[in-house]
């Protein structure tokens, strides 16, 4: 059974700027997949030669974004990009919630580092 988890990730950038790499088609393909299109509330993620598609749950801007796979038979979980600001630093903190098996919790977490280190490099941070 999968079970939650979340991560925190400190990227120094505009609420605004980050907002758009986490919910739009082209501001995920800059980081995420090789390929993002979107058609209503459903966003395809391509992956050299692979594709998922996720349905977009629910977002406020500048805040969150949540979706949900859709061949993931879980149908209460989702993958979330919550948007968080340090009341005392400022610092601008990116938490994502995610869903994965035990034996799979590290690698999803490896996978999540290498994305966002992507994300902060196109941002560039």
């Amino acid at each position: 059974m999968k079970k939650q988890f979340e991560l925190e990730y400190i990227i120094n950038s505009s609420p605004r700027v980050l907002y758009n790499r986490l919910s739009t088609a082209s501001g995920l393909s800059e980081w995420f997949a090789n390929n993002v299109t979107v058609k209503g509330k459903i966003f395809t993620f391509i992956w050299e030669g692979t594709e998922q598609k996720a349905e977009l749950i629910c977002r406020k801007d500048s805040k969150y974004v949540r979706f949900h796979w859709m061949d993931d038979e879980d149908k209460n979980s989702f993958f979330e990009f919550r948007i968080n600001i340090e009341e005392i630093t400022g610092d601008v903190a990116l938490l994502i919630t995610d869903f994965a098996e035990d034996d799979e919790k590290e690698d999803s977490i490896d996978l999540w580092d290498t994305q966002i280190a992507e994300l902060k490099h196109v941002i560039g941070l």
